[in-house]
């Protein structure tokens, strides 16, 4: 299941997650987001607890995206430990944001 991630559930979610966490940032206009959505959905789904998967919708938490220099749509960012720590930017394999979380 992929976590909403708004700014006020930010912290929690993904900064005090125990697990790494996987973000994309999207929006509904976007096409490759479009195509990256059941992507992010399929690992988010095998994710056994080991890792969560969250999405943020730049168009309601731009703010959030800045924070993080998110200027391309999509990005997906892995937070580990409460840091920002790998960044893929675009439409990928399925197979590259899992070598993301090894």
């Amino acid at each position: 299941m992929e976590l909403e991630i708004t700014k006020n559930n930010f912290q929690e979610l993904v900064l005090n997650s125990k697990v790494p966490v996987l973000v994309d940032f999207w929006a509904a206009w976007c096409g490759p987001c479009k195509m990256l959505g059941p992507v992010i959905s399929e690992i988010a789904n095998e994710s056994n607890g080991e890792y969560a998967v969250g999405k943020v919708n730049v168009d309601f938490e731009g703010e959030l995206a800045q924070m993080f220099g998110v200027s391309s749509i999509p990005t997906v960012i892995l937070f580990a430990n409460g840091k920002a720590v790998k960044k893929i930017i675009g439409y990928r394999p399925k197979k590259d944001f899992l070598n993301l979380l090894k």
